[in-house]
């Protein structure tokens, strides 16, 4: 198989972004798992998604990569965490460090992604003992969130498989770039 999305999604957010991975991705030698159904199928390249867990992924998402071996990956994800894009690469990095030293690593997507209420009653709770500049801003970055992954999202997604796409291609012809 060419191509495999896994993924792992807590609220449906991710989900979103791998179906429309998924759709984006050519051909017919493709599939898509959520990873507690992932049946141990072979591709070249992985497109490996997870929701921020606290800048990284789950333990799930980290023994799945661990497993990759050889393999060419690209990692995607959602984070409720507001659009601050340094944060986006701290949490990739923190994900991308379980993929195996003779992997290759393709690249990362993170865009923002709606949370649980029960998040935003804990935010409030904490706000009610100490109403920081912090928590404020944990407030707003959940009301912000809360219209995504949303379309500008998705044709951002589109054109990270594309990206990806193309990397794949210099790497099989073995120009590393």
């Amino acid at each position: 198989m060419d191509y495999l999305v896994v993924y792992a999604s807590r609220t449906g957010n991710t989900e979103k972004i791998a179906m429309e991975i998924f759709e984006t991705l050519p051909g017919k030698s493709k599939d898509i798992q959520k990873i507690e159904e992932y049946d141990h199928d072979e591709a070249d390249v992985y497109f490996v998604g997870f929701w921020n867990n606290r800048g990284t992924c789950s333990s799930e998402v980290m023994e799945f990569l661990g497993t990759l071996h050889g393999k060419q990956i690209a990692l995607f994800g959602t984070c409720g965490m507001g659009q601050d894009s340094e944060y986006y690469k701290r949490t990739a990095n923190q994900v991308a460090a379980f993929i195996p030293d003779d992997s290759i690593y393709l690249g990362s997507f993170l865009c923002p992604g709606k949370m649980p209420p029960s998040v935003l009653e804990k935010y409030r709770k904490m706000r009610r003992v100490s109403d920081t500049p912090q928590i404020r801003t944990m407030i707003k970055n959940y009301e912000e969130a809360m219209l995504h992954p949303d379309h500008e999202d998705l044709m951002n997604a589109k054109t990270f498989v594309n990206e990806i796409l193309q990397k794949k291609g210099s790497y099989e012809y073995g120009n590393t770039r």
